[in-house]
């Protein structure tokens, strides 16, 4: 009886400890250990990032690369297979230069469970797309934009067939586009934009029966628009804007019903906008600028109930203009006829009593009084140049309280700036090349100066002296060359540390370079020549590491040219007809200085 209980006791120790191993051996109910190949596939792609300021890749470390430290990397947590990889360069308001630098692995092919690929904003990832991405066949997402990528775009990722994202955009990328890509028949987005891709748009592109976004903007693509994108029914944004397209508009295109924003700028194309451009009900943008379109704009755009963005510039289109356009697009914001062959005499009703933001009449052949505009407090920019207008503009801003940017330039235009009243807000202001007078105090030094980020007020007739500059201006850009400006430059020019680009050529400024004028260190372009400067140009101008462009031609300066890059490599001709200027690249200085 004893012995029975015994090995009673026994067998249930024994089946304690069997119980107790199955349940060690079972898997833990939390994500489980990552696949070792999925791992060694991600390690490879770290070992070929030689410099990662990201940080990113420092939290791959241990060997769950499924547990949630790696970041970017997501798994499904059933099988503890890798199947998103999302690698994007962190936003950061300062400014700070985030970046991977390095090549794209082979091994990132051979995570076979690989649903979404992005690898994005990354500036220094170079070489070319592996051609092991092909491998890659349950990717729907792959997103390699804003990257150094070089060579051919791989055809056969055209084998990738579920994809429904494509993005290449922003890199070095040559060739033609795959044929192969017609292969995606789920495509919604495809992005190929800032490239250098050359050849035709591939016929294939029929296929494409569900996309709804499709960029291949700023390439040097050639050929003709085939018809084929216009059978694209879903197509919603087509922008095949800077490139080398050339033919006619495809009627094909006005069938898109669904079509809001379409850009075919900064191309070759001929002939006239088709009739039907009306039908296109739901588009919101169209951007034609820059083509070789001529005939009359047609009527039926006056049917686009939704455009809010009209840009037709620098074309060959001809008067008159449509008189359907006065009562028609009703939600029109911004319009750009500039530079073609119009010859309006005077701004349309239509567009001076409509609510604009923008208003764009450059090179239209506009003459007399500037305009009255009835809703002038919604104008944001508002571009006038190369007309014939006359009299003043000293009250025409006054009430243009949104005005952000303002273009008056090469007109016929005769104003005091010390009565032009500028709106607050007001960020560019380019005048040039009209009759204006005066000093150029208040539009320098007044409650709204801090604002402007630009001003040109070249080619007039402006005199008295350059004013003292107050601190807290915003100026990148101040052109004031050619007027009669005479006087000394303020040491006070220092305050302009935004300062990017400094032109007062051809006034009679006399005295001597400021030293001060050293300490703009983000100045790129100085232009100081004819006009009456001696003394010698100052030592303090080498700690300008940017200046690209300097011209101290035709003053009385005297004495060493500052000996450091790029002083001593500019051209001659920057300090040509001076008193005794010496030293590279002029002559070598003899004797004392």
């Amino acid at each position: 009886m004893q012995n029975q209980r015994w090995v009673l006791k026994l067998l249930l120790i024994l089946s304690f400890f069997v119980l107790l191993s199955e349940t060690l051996a079972q898997p833990s109910s939390q994500t489980p250990v990552c696949s070792e190949a999925d791992r060694v596939s991600l390690l490879s792609f770290k070992a070929r990032i030689l410099n990662d300021t990201t940080d990113i890749l420092s939290s791959w470390t241990g060997r769950d690369c499924c547990g949630g430290d790696w970041e970017g990397v997501q798994c499904n947590p059933a099988t503890g297979r890798v199947t998103e990889l999302q690698l994007q360069r962190p936003s950061d308001d300062r400014g700070t230069a985030f970046y991977m630098r390095g090549t794209l692995s082979p091994s990132l092919g051979s995570l076979q469970f690989l649903e979404v690929l992005v690898i994005g904003g990354m500036k220094h990832i170079t070489g070319p797309i592996p051609e092991s991405f092909s491998n890659l066949t349950r990717l729907t997402q792959l997103v390699l934009e804003d990257n150094s990528l070089e060579g051919n775009i791989p055809i056969s990722l055209g084998r990738l067939s579920l994809l429904q994202a494509l993005s290449l955009s922003g890199n070095h990328l040559r060739g033609q586009i795959p044929p192969s890509f017609g292969n995606f028949r789920d495509l919604l987005q495809l992005n190929l934009a800032r490239n250098s891709l050359t050849g035709p748009i591939p016929p294939t592109f029929k296929s494409f029966h569900s996309l709804q976004s499709l960029d291949l903007s700023y390439n040097a693509l050639s050929g003709y628009i085939p018809d084929s994108v216009g059978q694209i029914q879903n197509l919603a944004f087509i922008d095949l804007s800077n490139n080398q397209l050339s033919g006619q508009l495809p009627t094909s295109l006005c069938n898109l019903v669904n079509l809001s924003d379409l850009s075919l700028s900064q191309n070759q194309l001929t002939g006239r906008i088709p009739d039907q451009i009306g039908n296109l009900k739901s588009l919101a943008s169209l951007s034609l600028s820059r083509n070789r379109l001529t005939g009359q704009i047609p009527e039926s755009i006056s049917r686009l109930k939704s455009l809010w963005n009209l840009n037709l510039s620098r074309n060959g289109f001809s008067n008159p203009l449509p008189v359907a356009l006065a009562k028609g697009m009703p939600s029109l914001l911004s319009i750009d006829l500039s530079y073609n062959n119009l010859s309006l005499g005077t701004v349309p009703d239509w567009i001076r009593s409509r609510e604009l933001s923008d208003v764009h009449l450059a090179g239209c052949n506009l003459r007399g009084f500037l305009p009255n505009f009835t809703n002038p407090g919604s104008l944001s920019t508002i571009d006038l140049s190369n007309n014939y207008f006359t009299d003043g503009i000293s009250n025409f801003l006054a009430k243009m309280s949104s005005l952000q940017r303002v273009k008056l330039s090469n007109n016929l235009l005769k104003s005091d700036l010390s009565r032009i009243t500028l709106p607050n807000g007001l960020s560019s202001l380019d005048l040039h090349s009209n009759q204006l007078f005066g000093s150029l105090s208040r539009i320098l030094n007044n409650s709204t100066s801090s604002f402007l980020e630009a001003i040109d007020v070249s080619n007039n007739q402006i005199s008295g002296g350059i004013p003292e500059f107050n601190e807290g201006l915003s100026l990148k850009l101040l052109n004031i060359a050619s007027n009669k400006i005479a006087g000394h430059i303020p040491s006070s020019i220092s305050n302009l540390i935004e300062l990017e680009r400094l032109d007062v050529s051809r006034n009679k400024i006399t005295g001597s370079i400021p030293t001060s004028l050293g300490l703009l260190l983000k100045l790129q372009w100085l232009d100081l020549s004819i006009n009456g400067l001696t003394g010698k140009i100052p030592d303090s101008l080498l700690g300008i590491r940017d200046l690209r462009h300097a011209n101290f031609r035709a003053n009385g300066l005297c004495g060493e040219i500052p000996q450091g890059r790029p002083y001593n490599i500019f051209p001659v001709a920057a300090y040509a007809h001076n008193l005794c200027l010496c030293g590279k690249p002029m002559p070598p200085c003899r004797g004392r200085t």
